[in-house]
């Protein structure tokens, strides 16, 4: 069966789109847990260290703020290895 592993320019285009909108709901989650996590948390300050954030590279994060990276990111590969199971038994 592994021999028939699709690469994304052998999906059908159905199969490509349903990548898309699975991809896409889960940034779209991904947005509506930081926005409501922003709209909690708005303040000055908070707003002083968001500015920072957004030119810091990923490297330079604290480990923290890694994992909480990393955590989507698994998101994103689980959702992908689930794909790739349903695009192989078809």
């Amino acid at each position: 069966m592994l021999g028939e592993r699709k690469m994304v320019r052998d999906l059908t285009p159905e199969q490509k789109t349903e990548i898309i909108e699975r991809l896409a709901d889960l940034e779209h989650k991904q947005w509506g847990h930081w926005t409501k996590y922003f709209l909690e948390f708005d303040n000055e300050e908070n707003r002083e260290r968001w500015k920072c954030q957004v030119d810091i590279i990923y490297e330079d994060l604290s480990e923290e703020e890694k994992e909480s990276d990393r955590k989507w990111a698994r998101k994103v590969l689980e959702l992908i290895k689930g794909l790739n199971m349903e695009i192989l038994s078809k």
